[in-house]
């Protein structure tokens, strides 16, 4: 039984006889990274590209897959006629991903800070520490807490995850990190 992620990448998951081989399927990626992922979820399947910043969608058909997703970076469906359908479209997208991986081309960075709720810039104004501690964290982590705080509509919810995220930021973590 594989139980370490680094081993799962570099010789496979175990369960069939090309463990470890060159033809093992998990070990398979294109230029040495992966450019898209199949995705199966309750009301809907997605095929979502990696460095989808720079793929060209002429006809927009991709979509964001939330509102905190930077770019449109997948294709949504809910019935596999649909796909079939979109062979031509998805086909092309899968090339030209693959091209953008043999070439070395990865999408930029978007150098952006999230908006952050009313109440969470009071607190960092008024706590020089918090400030401090909560500027230190990584862009991702930022994020994480803004949505967090800014996940209610009742400014006494929102003071509240300030007051209880506090110590976690102080120790430089994000608000899904334990």
């Amino acid at each position: 039984m594989i139980t370490w992620i680094e081993d799962y990448f570099a010789k496979g998951c175990g369960r069939c006889a090309r463990f470890a081989t060159a033809d093992c399927s998990a070990r398979l990626w294109h230029a040495g990274r992966n450019i898209a992922i199949i995705g199966a979820f309750r009301g809907d399947f997605r095929l979502t590209f990696f460095d989808a910043a720079l793929l060209s969608d002429p006809e927009g058909v991709l979509e964001k897959q939330g509102p905190n997703t930077a770019h449109p970076d997948c294709l949504r469906f809910t019935d596999p006629a649909a796909a079939e359908a979109m062979e031509p479209a998805i086909r092309a997208f899968l090339a030209e991903a693959m091209g953008h991986a043999e070439a070395g081309r990865r999408a930029p960075k978007a150098a952006s800070s999230p908006d952050l709720p009313e109440e969470l810039v009071a607190a960092l104004d008024s706590d020089p520490e918090l400030a401090e501690a909560f500027h230190a964290l990584t862009p991702g982590r930022q994020k994480s807490w803004a949505l967090k705080v800014g996940g209610s509509s009742v400014p006494a919810t929102r003071n509240a995850r300030i007051a209880k995220a506090r110590p976690h930021i102080l120790a430089g973590k994000g608000a899904h990190d334990r």
